[in-house]
């Protein structure tokens, strides 16, 4: 009883800690100007005001940035999913000379922190005339969600019994249509598992999007917009907060959508079937 109780306790003190943060940046976003600069702190949004997410909403280039994460995000996934899907299938189903080397590569990659890489990934985005264009970014992104994406769609692939395959060629099925009527629908818990995460990585992502986009500035996406969120008297608060809190919602919104759905369970009820 006593371990309950400490249990309970921990996780309702780590989840508090994870949470307040994203609180105050939403208490922050609809408390009055007055109130933000107070002295004394409020814990709760009385009154309430929608003034700032006006002021966010209006700021010149905000849809555009929008459009330009949404850009980014987007197609370093799709791309991601594509080559991992052939890659992961690859490694979970043949055998290859290399095969072990080549998932061990993939893992160091995963490994490998981004950032120190970011003076090279200047230099060639510079040299290849990439700089300060979006397809560098989706590139980036695309690299960075790869290796992940390869290592869990192969659990993903490695938990689909093969015999489900071996079944449906039996049955007169290529390789391919196999694949296609058998094994992928399968996988949808893992496509939307690393959907999601390849989606909030390149969304959050600062340092190369501050980096490689210089001197177009329209190509900027939000997170690096925000950090420039300020006027002639210095940072509005409210108004970064309320930016802040839209940059949120479709991380968010998808997350809802999607974390029900992200279960191996479908496997299981495949084989007992």
């Amino acid at each position: 009883m006593t371990g309950r109780v400490l249990r309970t306790v921990a996780a309702l003190v780590v989840f508090a800690v994870a949470v307040f943060p994203v609180y105050w940046m939403v208490l922050t976003a609809v408390k009055p100007t007055r109130d933000i600069q107070s002295a004394t702190p409020t814990f709760l949004p009385i009154p309430v005001t929608f003034e700032h997410f006006g002021t966010a909403v209006a700021a010149p280039g905000f849809f555009s940035f929008w459009r330009n994460s949404l850009i980014v995000a987007g197609g370093a996934v799709l791309l991601a999913l594509l080559v991992a899907l052939l890659a992961a299938y690859a490694v979970a189903r043949l055998r290859w000379k290399g095969r072990r080397a080549f998932v061990l590569m993939v893992f160091v990659a995963q490994m490998t922190p981004w950032e120190a890489l970011l003076i090279p990934i200047y230099v060639i985005a510079r040299d290849t005339g990439l700089l300060d264009t979006l397809w560098i970014l989706t590139l980036v992104y695309f690299m960075i969600t790869l290796p992940f994406t390869v290592v869990t769609l192969r659990g993903f692939l490695a938990a689909i019994p093969p015999d489900l395959e071996e079944a449906a060629l039996v049955d007169g099925c290529t390789r391919g249509q196999a694949f296609r009527r058998v094994v992928f629908p399968l996988l949808a818990p893992g496509l939307l598992a690393t959907s999601l995460f390849g989606f909030i990585t390149a969304w959050n992502e600062f340092a190369f999007a501050n980096v490689l986009i210089i001197k177009d500035q329209d190509d900027r996406t939000l997170p690096v917009w925000l950090s420039s969120f300020q006027n002639t008297f210095g940072t509005d608060w409210g108004a970064t907060m309320a930016a802040s809190t839209l940059f949120m919602l479709p991380v968010l919104l998808i997350f809802v959508v999607l974390q029900g759905r992200v279960t191996t369970g479908i496997v299981g009820g495949a084989v007992k079937g």
